[in-house]
């Protein structure tokens, strides 16, 4: 079976703690704080594999989780990273959030790489500690938590152009005479399970890389038959190609063929449904006397509507050339870029407002925030940066400790200490 969905468990590994220790040597009797910082975790990234195709490598192991940081050591001896861990997909695999459904990445175009799930950072050991008023620190910063989160992976296959048809109509045959793809071809319903890619070659014109998609029934937008599966491949394709059984062989009608696929994308996405459509009508070797009723029929329903029909036998080859450099014409005029889903989800925002305790005290003249939840937003926002910072401020302002502070009776120019930072009090 095409493994083009799984769903997995991603964990990275918590920073290592900081340390507490202090300086012991000969005729230094009271030595300072010299406590090392803990490692940083590991992180969760994934990354394209051109040699991949399926995601059968998830379909046996179902989690994955990096390696926590080592803890700091005595006289400022930093604690060792974590590797991160790695984990190789196929281009086309979007990862989702998997209770939600949210993008979290497209592993497609340019990006090759994405880190889905940073590691703890590692915590300050004692010697960041030490003020005027308290020399000899006996507390060091915890590392940051590990990250964790349930995944879904789902493989939309990266095509120019998608065939769609319902079953049984010769998709595979054209696909196998025009690309190099050798797709299983049989005369009987639902031959075509997986998706099949293969690229056009032209002669004095840009190739484009064609996928024949799964057998469409109807309800397909509801899940029926092949239904999703079909569906999500379709995603991506710029163009669509309707391969309709002209000479009726097995009793359908091709019109009313074309009708219901494209009800089914409508009802699916309705953007799919407006991308560029020609119509292949194919088997006309099948048509004799009444060749050009069944051709007339499908011109005069649907190129009224910009979409022209070629009529093409995949058997013989027969009007399949001029299909071809009339759909390379058409991808010129569209976008060069391929389709690729936004990023909707992200984890490090999401696992930040989760709702932990904090404390806020004063302590000789100083007013000191601490909990796992200051820890946590400290550990993933960089306060270097001006986006950063700003993120900082939303933070103490949507937890309700800017009003904490104030009821604590924080004076502006008073000192504020969370963990390793101090920052002076301004409204």
């Amino acid at each position: 079976m095409f493994a083009d969905r799984a769903k997995i468990f991603i964990r990275s590994g918590k920073g290592g703690d900081g340390h507490v220790s202090f300086r012991r040597e000969l005729y230094v009797p009271n030595g300072g704080p010299d406590g090392g910082d803990g490692g940083r975790g590991g992180d969760v990234i994934f990354e394209v594999d051109e040699g991949l195709n399926t995601l059968q490598d998830f379909r046996h192991r179902g989690k994955f989780a990096a390696k926590d940081g080592e803890s700091g050591g005595k006289r400022r001896c930093h604690g060792k990273d974590a590797e991160d861990i790695i984990l190789r997909v196929p281009e086309g695999t979007v990862i989702k959030e998997a209770e939600s459904g949210k993008v979290i990445a497209d592993m497609s175009g340019e990006n090759r790489r994405q880190i889905i799930l940073k590691g703890g950072k590692g915590g300050l050991g004692n010697q960041h500690f030490a003020t005027a008023t308290m020399q000899i620190p006996k507390y060091a910063q915890p590392g940051q938590p590990s990250k964790e989160l349930w995944i879904n992976l789902e493989l939309k296959v990266i095509a120019d152009v998608g065939l769609v048809g319902f079953p049984n109509v010769g998709k595979s045959t054209l696909l196998s005479r025009v690309t190099n793809a050798q797709p299983k071809i049989a005369n009987y319903h639902f031959t075509t399970l997986n998706p099949n890619l293969g690229v056009v070659d032209l002669e004095g014109a840009k190739g484009f890389v064609m996928a024949d998609i799964p057998g469409l029934i109807e309800g397909a937008s509801q899940g029926v038959g092949l239904g999703h599966e079909f569906l999500r491949h379709i995603e991506r394709t710029k163009m669509m190609i309707h391969v309709v059984d002209a000479a009726g062989s097995e009793g359908r009608d091709p019109i009313e063929d074309i009708h219901k696929i494209n009800t089914e994308l409508a009802a699916y996405n309705p953007e799919i449904a407006k991308r560029p459509q020609v119509i292949a009508a194919n088997k006309i070797d099948l048509i004799y006397d009444e060749e050009e009723l069944a051709i007339n029929r499908l011109k005069k329903e649907f190129e009224k509507e910009g979409i022209r029909v070629f009529p093409i036998s995949g058997a013989t080859g027969a009007g399949i050339r001029e299909l071809l450099y009339y759909v390379s014409e058409e991808l010129k005029k569209l976008p060069d870029k391929p389709v690729t889903f936004e990023q909707e989800y992200f984890p490090e925002e999401e696992s930040i407002y989760v709702d932990l305790p904090y404390t806020v005290e004063k302590e000789d003249d100083i007013y000191v925030v601490e909990g796992p939840k200051i820890e946590k937003m400290l550990g993933y926002t960089n306060l270097d940066s001006e986006k950063g910072f700003a993120f900082f401020q939303k933070f103490l302002k949507d937890t309700g400790i800017l009003e904490e502070l104030e009821s604590a009776g924080i004076q502006e120019g008073d000192t504020v200490r969370m963990y390793g930072l101090q920052f002076d009090y301004y409204k």
